[in-house]
């Protein structure tokens, strides 16, 4: 039986979380436009990708759900 893959977006490292105020480690880390698409106020990234602790992305989830279930929709 071969070890389970963690998914690509799982953050290894001490990074921090890039949002304004936040000063805990980041769990996961996703593209700089949708977590800005999701109305999220990010601290001066660079690069694509930004960081989210935990917290905050459960709130990204909950704030992308209607976004996910509409792009369903178009299968």
């Amino acid at each position: 039986m071969e070890p389970m893959v963690e998914p690509h977006h799982k953050i290894e490292s001490l990074a921090k979380c890039d949002i304004i105020g936040c000063d805990e480690t980041a769990d996961r880390s996703f593209s700089v436009k949708r977590i800005e698409a999701a109305g999220m106020k990010l601290s001066d990234v660079k690069g694509g990708s930004a960081h989210l602790c935990k917290t905050h992305y459960r709130d990204f989830k909950k704030k992308m759900k209607k976004d996910r279930d509409l792009e369903r929709l178009g299968w």
